[in-house]
């Protein structure tokens, strides 16, 4: 399938960018450094909460909160890792080379898709190494981390598809970076206006649905609105390269 080979080539360029590289290493040296702000204030805190009954764990005072900031860090930047994937091929005039090629619109967008999903699965899978050394000297709730995990590749997988449909809009990758920034900050906040929405905007605002899955509260619900969440956004983005390949 084509659509792995464009992946695959993509995921390479971002690899070879040092921008790539810069950011893998700041988001690894900020978590790490939460990381063990907050195993500090369990272990300060866990003698008096050692005779509570129901106390909370390592997972709840440490593992979430760390994932929860990650959400945070991450919504800032991975605009910046899809600002450039469709938005860079129009600027430098090459889009029209590949609408020639032997490939469909949908395998394009799916492969640049799939190609920075590479680089952001790649940053979670080092962030679970450090809960992941908890085990080494205490126990984990494997549950609450499994929950975690999922809860950051669908909000990234959320992000990317954003940031995709805005590069495909986009003429120039700064615009599309901004621009992105500014919608997935809008919907991670659009709860905020909550008063007389009868529901609507907390069931659109990405938090809501990110911390039920940090507790641990895996519900269809919300594995439903990710999954719509992206694949509408990945078909704006076969829409929007489609019009314009029919305009050439």
């Amino acid at each position: 399938m084509m659509a792995f080979t464009i992946a695959e080539r993509e995921f390479r360029s971002l690899f070879l960018s040092p921008l790539a590289w810069s950011i893998l290493g700041v988001i690894q040296i900020i978590l790490a450094f939460m990381f063990l702000v907050q195993l500090d204030y369990y272990l300060d805190l866990q003698a008096r909460i050692a005779g509570m009954p129901d106390a909370p764990g390592v997972t709840d005072l440490v593992v979430a909160p760390l994932f929860g900031n990650a959400g945070v860090i991450l919504l800032f930047v991975t605009p910046l890792l899809t600002m450039r994937l469709i938005s860079e091929e129009r600027r430098n005039r090459t889009l029209s080379l590949l609408f020639t090629a032997p490939v469909s619109i949908a395998e394009i967008v799916l492969g640049k898709y799939l190609g920075v999903l590479g680089l952001l699965f790649s940053v979670v899978g080092l962030l679970v190494l450090m809960p992941l050394s908890l085990f080494l000297g205490g126990t984990l709730d494997p549950g609450k981390l499994a929950a975690c995990v999922l809860a950051l590749l669908l909000l990234l997988a959320s992000l990317a598809a954003v940031g995709l449909y805005i590069s495909a809009l986009a003429s120039q990758p700064t615009v599309a970076g901004v621009v992105t920034f500014g919608v997935s900050l809008l919907l991670w906040i659009i709860n905020w206006s909550e008063r007389g929405a009868g529901g609507v905007l907390e069931y659109l605002s990405l938090l809501r649905h990110y911390e039920a899955l940090l507790k641990g509260l895996v519900s269809t619900t919300d594995l439903v609105y990710f999954l719509l969440f992206i694949l509408t956004f990945l078909v704006l983005s076969v829409h929007t390269l489609d019009n314009d390949r029919l305009q050439k």
